[in-house]
């Protein structure tokens, strides 16, 4: 007990500046930022005690007693390892069938010596001793195996880099986005970002060029290099460490205003230049607009869609600029709802980027730093060269794809097979539409670059490589590269699924899934909740490197497809953190087109709501249902109603709002996939 009493006043009272300042080394660690002038509360105490320990002896080296005799040599070795072979068996090696030699493990002598290729077999394992290795028989009968003839020097398609290498910084970099991701989803407070998974991280050159990405949402992934590359032409000269910028403004990279991107840069050891930049895009529930959860079906101008951060310093030498954050929360025409959650997420997407940044010095001081920054370069190089290598198995072709409200897409793709090159060209699509679906340039680019990279059979990470063989070609003006102040709401999540359907069908691949996210968000005063629900997958058709179809596939059932990644948040936690009760969620059989191929099914989802809410949906394929693809059928259209507690059923368009009241019903019917090949 005296120990005890010690040592809480030793850190209640002499150890409490030393505690402070531990404490505020490991917060400005894990977050990058410090909250001035909070108060910190001791919660627990844990206290440990070592104790030393004898370790045991290291085992003999020499002649293993039970193994019986010393090394044998010259003739009398060759003698025994001979005798030590069992049989001669098939092995397949370096690509073919070869006659290995079977060795029998405890009758080797010592000293034996293998050359693969070889099998060496025991009571418990196998050892493979594949061509270029040799295995041998160590005094402690440990069998080693090593290099005996140099390997061949091979190098990864389009580099100089070394394959193996050039996998190991593929995984890596991949890794660093991944943990990213780990700490937001662990450290955000919004239902959005904790449960439905809707963010992104990835990791950016010195220059803000996409070096890789974790598996997140496609839509934010392939436009957040734009927005690196926006703080840094903004900030030119005025970067320091500890400076973390945040953005959301669509004309500036972004793709609308709920989805927030935090980006850090990473500096030096000796903090004087930025050697890499990280970045977390997190979907928040709400961030001011016309209707709760920013998604106002009826926005019209870019303002009407909630608070504009078009560059704005968030933390600045390590503080937290927590005053003039609220400041602009609450300051737009629509400010908005719930700044505190806006603020505990940005934190937490603060605290994801200084994972990032760990990590990429961590691997700056294992490998160096001309190491690290060559495989980064190679990463892009091998990107461009697998995405060369499918553009040469394509065919030209073209794709008009009608939305709801009356606009088009088109896209005409033309291939170079000498160049090795491919065309994108959206010319002829509509004009900027006076509603939300006008979806912002990097949108664009996110659905080209997401389609070329499924279209690579090899595990690279998606980067800025993957774009380097095409040309995009987007009017000024047009839906799909809007000027400001129109609105886009509804361009990120809508308008960039049809591009991804438009693409693929002109490509010949895939029928098309739903053209639409199904976008429900409903909230009041104290709640605002979002989410996208899942459709059916289109059919699709696989082809060999020349081009040639050799079988395909059917589309799949209630799934997240294409630009959007996200989960559904699971009943218990919906209903607990929501005044609503999840009464189905179900598999709209039947939905899906007809063909060869089935394209998927969509889903029926049905909520009843507790109190009263404002509802609103935001989708497509309610009139124009997803095409089918070489001769396959159609999905069905998707549907939504609201059903009155008194029983009346009120239809609602694939844009619309409504207010509920306790007791009434919105039900979502998802759309189907369409079908690939005659029936």
């Amino acid at each position: 007990r005296s120990g005890v009493a010690a040592f809480v006043h030793a850190i209640t009272e002499a150890g409490r500046d030393a505690m402070v300042a531990a404490f505020e080394t490991a917060y400005r660690q894990r977050f990058a930022f410090l909250l001035d002038g909070r108060a910190l509360v001791v919660e627990s105490v844990s206290v440990e005690v070592v104790s030393p320990q004898e370790r045991a002896p290291e085992a003999a080296a020499g002649v293993d007693a039970a193994a019986g005799s010393a090394p044998a040599t010259g003739a009398s070795l060759e003698d025994a390892v001979r005798a030590a072979r069992a049989a001669v068996v098939p092995m397949f090696a370096d690509g073919a069938w070869v006659d290995a030699p079977l060795f029998d493990r405890d009758a080797l002598p010592v000293g034996a010596s293998i050359d693969g290729p070889a099998i060496v077999a025991e009571s418990t394992a196998t050892s493979v001793i594949e061509p270029g290795w040799r295995a041998t028989l160590t005094e402690r009968r440990d069998l080693v195996l090593a290099r005996a003839v140099p390997r061949p020097t091979r190098r990864a398609i389009g580099t100089d880099a070394d394959p193996v290498m050039l996998e190991i910084f593929n995984n890596l970099f991949m890794s660093i986005a991944e943990q990213m991701g780990y700490r937001l989803q662990n450290t955000a407070h919004s239902v959005n970002i904790k449960e439905r998974l809707d963010f992104s991280c990835a990791v950016f050159d010195a220059r803000g060029g996409l070096i890789a990405n974790a598996p997140h949402m496609p839509v934010h992934l392939g436009s957040m290099g734009a927005s690196v590359k926006a703080v840094i032409a903004d900030n030119a000269g005025r970067i320091g460490p500890g400076d973390v910028f945040v953005l959301n403004d669509p004309y500036r990279g972004g793709t609308h205003l709920p989805d927030v991107t935090v980006v850090t840069p990473v500096f030096d050891a000796e903090a004087r230049t930025i050697l890499f930049w990280v970045g977390s895009r997190g979907h928040h529930a709400d961030i001011g607009g016309l209707t709760p959860g920013s998604m106002p079906p009826d926005s019209h101008h870019v303002d009407d869609e909630g608070v504009l951060f078009t560059n704005f310093r968030l933390v600045e030498g390590g503080v937290l600029r927590e005053r003039e954050l609220r400041a602009l929360l609450g300051g737009a025409k629509y400010p908005a709802r719930n700044p505190d959650q806006n603020v505990a997420d940005m934190q937490a997407q603060i605290a994801a980027n200084e994972k990032g940044r760990e990590e990429l010095l961590r691997m700056v001081g294992h490998f160096g730093l001309e190491v690290v920054q060559a495989y980064m370069r190679h990463v892009q190089d091998n990107a461009a060269e697998s995405v060369r290598r499918v553009i040469g198995a394509l065919h030209d072709g073209a794709f008009a794809l009608p939305l709801d409200n009356g606009a088009t897409i088109r896209v005409a793709i033309t291939v170079d097979r000498e160049a090795r090159r491919a065309r994108i060209d959206f010319t002829g699509t509509s004009a900027q539409q006076t509603n939300n679906f006008n979806a912002p340039h990097a949108v664009t680019t996110a659905a080209v670059l997401y389609v070329f990279r499924t279209l690579v059979d090899d595990e690279i990470p998606m980067n800025d490589g993957c774009l380097e063989p095409l040309e995009i070609v987007v009017p000024e003006g047009c839906m799909l590269n809007p000027r400001h102040p129109g609105a886009v709401v509804a361009g990120n999540v809508e308008t960039s699924q049809c591009i991804t359907n438009a693409l693929y069908g002109a490509l010949g691949v895939m029928a098309a899934g739903g053209c639409t996210m199904s976008n429900f968000t409903f909230g009041n005063a104290r709640h605002q909740y979002y989410e996208t629900v899942s459709g059916g997958s289109g059919a699709g058709a696989t082809f060999d490197a020349q081009g040639r179809p050799t079988g395909g596939f059917d589309g799949t059932s209630v799934v997240q497809t294409h630009m959007t990644n996200s989960r559904l948040t699971d009943p218990e936690v919906l209903e607990l953190r929501f005044p609503v009760r999840l009464e189905s969620y179900s598999i709209r059989h039947h939905s899906g087109g007809r063909g060869h191929w089935r394209g998927g099914d969509g889903g029926v989802r049905i909520i009843r709501f507790l109190e009263p809410m404002t509802a609103s949906m935001l989708g497509n394929s309610r009139v124009f249902p997803p095409a089918g693809a070489a001769g396959g059928g159609s999905g069905a259209v998707a549907n939504n109603y609201v059903l009155r507690v008194d029983g009346r059923i009120e239809p609602m368009g694939h844009v619309g709002s409504a207010e509920l009241e306790a007791g009434d019903v919105f039900v979502i019917e998802t759309p189907g996939g369409g079908g690939y090949g005659p029936p």
